[in-house]
């Protein structure tokens, strides 16, 4: 095991900008090694071909990844990274070879550890760096390769942290100096990787420095998953890393504005290893030494890089040329960043001194919501959707999802629903609040979203050892935690009561598990007012007062609360309800409360409220009247219904002539009207004498037309896209009967047969669905190999 190196490090990246090696693909590709080099002798009868598994040189022709190593260092490398891109078990299983994942870290580890001392040993002021790299794997935790089954996945976040644990082990006993979790194209799957690292870390007593290293894939400006350069920041800054960047997929010009927006957003350390520019027709990458070292040099110039290199296509020359280009260049400075909660879906959400009231949507909870419940009970997982897409376009910035129901499988009705949530782009664009009163629940959330979510909740009433326990692995995870007024007497009902619990939380949290104050969400508890009880008439009052003492004495936290919770004894009564909501959050935000659990369509205007009626509510929320329950009990019995503001999603579309209709529906990923708009359209051109196939050729692919071209564009990205193909694939599943009666009677064949398969080693099997999705809509026969085909 390496010697800690963590300051040794640090030091340098403060004097200097560092030097990553380039491509280890493209120089094994230059060596022109056949079927035998990769078995050599130990895996001469192995059953399976291994050209291709790079890794398995390590341990078949060690000299080859050595030169290799040395000729990086030789051309001005400061950190070389281990040839174990692929050396877990998900991406060895292709080849058969699990069994081999620790041996190939060890060996990458060692490989590297010597050629690089030799390289210090040599030039002694000029210390050389071991990164133990830790590949993608070739799934997703993410994304489904179903496109029938958006909540279907063929890898699992607790399968993730147990290949990533043996790469893990097997890297730091080799002797790497730090880890690089790079080509990130999958956030939750980086985060299954970093919490087997934070693991081990604790197993074996020390940290080794961690650098992130994400993809940006598109035009679109994110991840493979769907997740921005800010999201991806907000969702693994939670490991303190030594570094933080992209790499792979893009060239240097198309990957600059990323990397100009993470040295603006980052705390650490800046890191970049762009590709040879973009890759040709041939799958080979044009982009000279000169120019890629060019532009580079100018983000150093610029500022935004401490550590720079070269992905796919770059070489030794492409290394030399940028290390000449920074030599002489200062690093980047670390900026101050606003200490804030910084929350991501796919998009970034954040909360500061200055954010104004965050709306956490309710309605996705089946113990507030009969409705919603009964949906999840009965499996109607499309509706419960529904009403998750409603609360965001009601104005939710964060939706509170709970499944905590008797008669429910809590943890698979969460699991399930979040994995659907993560196919639906315009619902996950926003972060998830955990909610269950049961841990297992809560852990079985967490493993299932790529963004930074809030964990609702933990408390103190099992004791601190408990509290603390959850607290951590909540931080593990990577989400910021509410944090209920609540010990080992009960739930906090007074404001002395509810100042002391928070006090004691804030302290354990931050001097004990090193929680950041501004990832810690006080629930002071809200309770229902005006229930005839005088005991409850100050509830609304302490809870009002406790948010300025929060706000005073525990800096950086913020404060929630379950709105709803206060008009219970109004339910029933929709227009007293909003109004107790409206003026309850009026006071309550002006002493601190930052957000709240609340129905987004049950709120009003407080200055728009009928005067009498605000009075009366103010009366009881402020409790400024002993008989104000009452008062307002009688005056609620004269408010008559108002219209609903929870009407439903906007329908003014169907209104469309048929074919906008069916491009619309492509466009936004809507299911819910496809095959009646197909059948109208068949119809109808069935009456112009046309064959149902021009239903296809027509206004199915206009509408993909557009979706291709706002993709290109950049304007849509890769999870809306599979959500058009699942729209288009519902489309074709109608129409294939007609076609194929049509081909009986007119005797057509089909265009021809496509046969498609992903190529082993690759990683993106959602294209391939997309491309036979559309193959097959236009006549071809289309047989589909699978993935990882030799």
């Amino acid at each position: 095991m390496q010697a800690d190196r963590t300051d040794e490090l640090k030091a340098l990246l403060e004097k200097h900008i560092l030097v990553l090696d380039g491509a280890m693909g493209t120089m094994i590709q230059r060596q022109g090694l056949q079927e035998a080099d990769y078995r050599g002798s130990r895996f001469a009868t192995h059953a399976h071909d291994l050209k291709g598994n790079n890794d398995l040189l390590l341990l078949t022709r060690p000299e080859v990844i050595r030169a290799i190593h040395a000729e990086y260092l030789a051309a001005g490398a400061d950190i070389i990274e281990t040839n174990t891109f692929n050396s877990t078990s998900v991406s060895q299983a292709d080849y058969h070879l699990e069994a081999l994942v620790y041996e190939l870290n060890v060996a990458g580890a060692q490989l590297a550890r010597a050629v690089c001392d030799e390289f210090t040993a040599r030039d002694p002021a000029r210390p050389r760096f071991v990164a133990g790299v830790i590949g993608p794997t070739s799934r997703t935790a993410s994304i489904s390769p179903d496109v029938n089954d958006p909540g279907y996945r063929n890898t699992s976040f607790d399968e993730l942290v147990g290949t990533y644990a043996e790469a893990i082990r097997g890297l730091c006993d080799g002797g790497a100096d730090l880890l690089l979790v790079e080509t990130v194209f999958d956030t939750l799957n980086a985060k299954a990787a970093l919490f087997a690292i934070e693991r081990h870390f604790d197993e074996v007593g020390r940290r080794w420095p961690v650098m992130i290293s994400g993809t940006i894939t598109d035009a679109s400006g994110r991840t493979l998953s769907g997740q921005t350069a800010e999201a991806f920041w907000n969702s693994l800054n939670h490991v303190r890393p030594l570094s933080f960047g992209l790499n792979c997929a893009l060239g240097a010009g198309e990957l600059r504005q990323y990397v100009e927006e993470l040295s603006q957003l980052c705390n650490c350390f800046v890191s970049a290893h762009p590709n040879a520019g973009l890759p040709n027709a041939f799958g080979g990458y044009d982009e000279t030494p000169a120019q890629l070292a060019a532009e580079i040099a100018d983000w150093a110039r610029k500022g935004f890089v401490n550590i720079v290199g070269g992905c796919c296509g770059t070489t030794p020359e492409h290394i030399a040329a940028i290390a000449s280009h920074v030599a002489d260049v200062k690093p980047r400075a670390i900026p101050v960043i606003e200490r804030k909660l910084r929350l991501s879906g796919l998009e970034p959400f954040n909360v500061g001194k200055e954010s104004l009231f965050v709306n956490v949507g309710e309605r996705t909870n089946v113990t507030g919501s009969r409705a919603f419940a009964r949906m999840i009970l009965e499996g109607r997982f499309d509706d419960a959707l529904a009403v998750a897409r409603q609360q965001v376009e009601n104005g939710a910035q964060v939706i509170d999802i709970n499944m905590d129901e008797a008669m429910l499988d809590s943890q698979a009705a969460m699991d399930r629903f979040l994995k659907l949530i993560a196919g639906e782009p315009d619902i996950a664009r926003v972060p998830i609040m955990i909610d269950s009163s049961k841990w297992e629940v809560i852990e079985a959330g967490l493993k299932c979203i790529q963004g930074k979510g809030i964990v609702n909740s933990i408390s103190m009433k099992e004791g601190e050892a408990e509290f603390l326990r959850q607290a951590r692995l909540a931080r593990r995870y990577g989400a910021a935690v509410v944090v209920m007024a609540f010990d080992e007497s009960g739930q906090a009902d007074t404001y002395t009561r509810k100042t002391e619990i928070c006090a004691r939380a804030y302290r354990l949290l931050t001097e004990h598990a090193a929680f950041p104050p501004e990832d810690i969400i006080f629930d002071p508890n809200i309770f229902a007012i005006a229930t005839g009880i005088e005991e409850h008439n100050h509830y609304a009052v302490d809870f009002i007062k406790a948010c300025a003492w929060i706000r005073a004495h525990l800096p950086g936290a913020q404060i929630s609360g379950g709105v709803s919770n206060v008009s219970f004894s109004f339910r029933g009564n929709d227009p007293v309800r909003e109004a107790i909501h409206t003026v309850f959050l009026y006071h309550a935000i002006q002493a601190g409360l930052s957000m709240g659990i609340v129905n987004a369509g049950m709120l009003g205007v407080y200055d728009e409220l009928d005067p009498a009626l605000r009075e009366k509510v103010e009366d009881v929320v402020l409790n400024r009247r002993p008989d104000a329950g009452e008062a307002l009990v009688e005056f609620a019995q004269t408010v008559r219904e108002g219209k609903t503001r929870d009407s439903g999603p906007d329908l003014a579309w169907r209104e469309l002539p048929v074919d906008e209709r069916l491009s619309h529906a492509l466009v936004k990923g809507i299911t819910d009207f496809v095959v009646a708009d197909t059948e109208e359209c068949r119809a109808a051109l069935e009456a112009e004498g046309k064959p149902p196939l021009s239903v296809i050729e027509g206004p199915l692919m206009n509408g993909m037309n557009v979706v291709g071209d706002l993709f290109g564009a950049g304007k849509m990205f890769l999870p809306q896209v599979v959500k058009s193909a699942r729209v288009m694939k519902q489309a074709v599943a109608h129409l294939i009967p007609f076609i194929e009666a049509e081909k009986l009677r007119t005797g057509v064949r089909s265009k021809g047969r496509i046969v498609i398969a992903t190529v082993k080693g690759d990683v993106h099997d959602i294209g391939k669905n997309i491309v036979a999705v559309v193959l097959g809509c236009n006549g071809y026969e289309v047989i589909d190999l699978g993935v990882m085909v030799s």
